[in-house]
């Protein structure tokens, strides 16, 4: 959620017994609904913390790194940041996602500066910043490094089968180039300390596809052995969904394969990046219908007066679209179909197919190509859950644009559950101000 309209102190709702986050999306949409009616965003913080410990539950050997590009939002930052989670950085024009998360009390030690093609000037705020860990495959950006960073430990960026078949770049260095920009850094003086890799979460065969990462890793480190270097850390990256059955998949996969490569005694600590995992579900976005069509294939053929709905399918315009919280749909994400604000749909009622577009009345905004709905009208709200990764960053494509506000609400039992976590809210969550959720839409009392 980069760029979304947070202040350095955030206002945290705290929920009471009773009320839920369909409240606080209720009593928004309400008070939207009097002004000018513009989407918005409401996060349940508490999410996180229940994410996390899941994975420490499901995947317990796997130390979590949080990829920032996933959502930056300071909030998440700080809330995961207390959770005690390392950080994955990637280059950025404008503020450096380093400096948000070094803002936010991280020390350097656990953040990584990812991305195979860094600007100088942030490699050299890593290097003055102390943030030693940086990501590489290739021989420049190696050269660049020991020129801008002689005190970097590098982790070589390995290539996977499995990512290459999903992307038209190639991303990471063979084996062979391994050996090359191994005795390369071992002449230009720079430290190798790991591998890193990227399993993508389509990846029809985990177990295959982990065999083969980690039997090549395995191998780097053998030759970085060889050469003198000490490594002991391995990344297997993110490719890790909001599903705990597709966490226990990839545990199953990787697990065996860590005590045969990489047994605890080997002293090499194993790191993963769970970015959607953790955030997916925490966010959910609400917009308003503001526009309506029927269309009817029989349209011609009626006679007038005699127009019907029966067989019409209806395309709405909402007030976002894929220039803004819905851009992953360029990249050839599925956005799943929304519910209807306050609708809960009966066996008898009608639904419609039904297709959802962006205000931009561009042929390329269109969210949702099909769904089935019931019929709706202008000033409606619809519902999308699971917006916290991917889907709400910073509005680059139309920057003129104002940005989304977003109300951060927790449960009461979460937030307890932090201090009995061990989780100091005094001193690593100290950006927060708690207001009892009540209070937020109390009318004000009259003076006398």
């Amino acid at each position: 959620m980069k760029g979304l309209s947070e202040e350095p102190s955030y206002i945290l709702e705290l929920l009471e017994e009773g009320v839920t986050i369909d409240d606080v999306i209720d009593g928004y949409i309400s008070e939207h609904a009097l002004v000018e009616r513009s989407a918005f965003v409401v996060g349940d913080l508490g999410a996180l913390m229940r994410q996390h410990v899941r994975w420490q539950t499901l995947a317990p050997q796997l130390q979590p790194y949080y990829p920032v590009k996933c959502n930056s939002s300071p909030a998440v930052i700080e809330v995961l940041a207390s959770l005690g989670l390392g950080f994955v950085c990637a280059n950025k024009v404008g503020l450096s996602p380093t400096a948000l998360v070094l803002e936010h009390g991280v020390p350097p030690e656990n953040i990584i500066l990812s991305g195979v093609c860094k600007q100088l000037a942030h490699i050299k705020y890593a290097a003055k910043n102390n943030v030693r860990h940086l990501v590489c495959d290739n021989q420049a950006e190696l050269c660049k490094i020991a020129r801008g960073h002689s005190n970097a430990k590098l982790l070589l960026q390995l290539t996977t089968e499995a990512h290459a078949a999903e992307t038209s770049v190639a991303f990471g260095c063979s084996l062979k180039s391994c050996r090359y920009l191994l005795e390369l850094a071992r002449e230009l003086g720079v430290d190798v300390v790991g591998v890193t890799f990227h399993i993508p979460p389509s990846c029809p065969d985990l177990q295959q596809a982990y065999s083969h990462a980690l039997s090549d890793a395995r191998c780097v480190f053998d030759m970085g052995a060889e050469l003198g270097f000490s490594m002991n850390i391995l990344d297997i990256g993110g490719g890790i969904t909001g599903s705990d059955f597709q966490l226990q998949q990839v545990e199953c996969a990787v697990s065996p394969l860590l005590d045969a490569y990489f047994p605890p005694l080997s002293g090499v600590q194993v790191l993963a990046q769970p970015g959607t995992f953790y955030v997916a579900s925490a966010f959910s976005l609400a917009v308003n219908v503001i526009g309506k069509k029927i269309l009817n294939q029989q349209w011609d053929s009626l006679a007038q007066g005699e127009l019907s709905t029966t067989d019409a399918d209806f395309q709405y315009y909402i007030n976002e679209g894929v220039y803004g919280s819905f851009r992953r749909k360029l990249l050839g994400a599925t956005i799943p179909a929304p519910s209807v604000h306050k609708r809960a749909l009966c066996t008898e009622e009608l639904v419609y197919p039904s297709s959802l577009w962006g205000p931009s009345l561009d042929q390329l905004d269109e969210v949702v190509e099909h769904c089935l709905l019931p019929e709706l009208s202008v000033g409606d709200w619809l519902l999308f859950s699971n917006m916290g990764a991917n889907g709400l960053e910073e509005l680059t494509c139309l920057a003129s644009e104002p940005q989304l506000p977003v109300y951060n609400a927790i449960y009461t039992a979460d937030w307890y559950g932090m201090q009995e976590a061990g989780v100091a809210l005094d001193g690593t969550m100290k950006n927060f101000s708690l207001i009892n959720h009540s209070a937020v839409f109390s009318p004000p009392s009259k003076s006398l």
